[in-house]
């Protein structure tokens, strides 16, 4: 069995780096480009990231994630952080795109995978009835009258666990202050 790439750079192999940029450079200069707009603080991003990747080589793990998707989630973080530092505000709509990919893109499966891993993990770490309320809402479609109906506990509750449970995914997420979760409808 070939040794994956992180594994060779965190062994200190020096052509394990060039082959990681040969095969991610694509997918973090793409994710850079289109979150930032601007090919100056992409180029920026991308040494930023490659740098990130580099240092976190040893803190992969092949049973938790692909190279891929641990490389993307990187990437990913370091370009929201720097929007966060330079204090641009993205819309929603703008963050949805870079989210979507093409359907004929090689990596769409990957990206869906990466988003419902980061979504299955913020659920997790949620109270329980949070969870519980937001699965009712956002899984089954039920309005907050429905699932207070079905679970038994006040309206208000069902509101309030709804509302905290949004706000402590989107700090999860690291999205906190970005608007990019439609809320649960009332």
């Amino acid at each position: 069995m070939v040794e994956g790439i992180l594994n060779r750079i965190a062994a200190g192999d020096k052509t394990a780096v060039d082959e990681c940029l040969k095969k991610y450079g694509g997918l973090v200069w793409s994710l850079s480009r289109r979150m930032l707009r601007n090919s100056d603080d992409a180029e920026d991003a991308v040494q930023e990231i490659f740098l990130d990747v580099w240092k976190n080589a040893a803190k992969f793990d092949a049973s938790q994630a692909s190279e891929t998707t641990f490389i993307a989630m990187i990437a990913r973080r370091r370009l929201i952080d720097r929007i966060r530092f330079t204090s641009r505000r993205i819309s929603a709509d703008a963050l949805d795109e870079v989210m979507t990919e093409p359907v004929d893109r090689a990596d769409k499966k990957m990206q869906i995978s990466l988003e419902a891993n980061d979504a299955v993990r913020a659920l997790n770490s949620l109270r329980p009835e949070q969870r519980e309320v937001l699965q009712l809402s956002i899984v089954q479609g039920l309005s907050h009258q429905e699932i207070a109906d079905r679970t038994g506990m006040p309206l208000g509750t069902v509101k309030t666990h709804a509302r905290r449970g949004i706000l402590q995914a989107r700090e999860f997420l690291g999205l906190a202050g970005v608007n990019t979760i439609k809320e649960v409808r009332a």
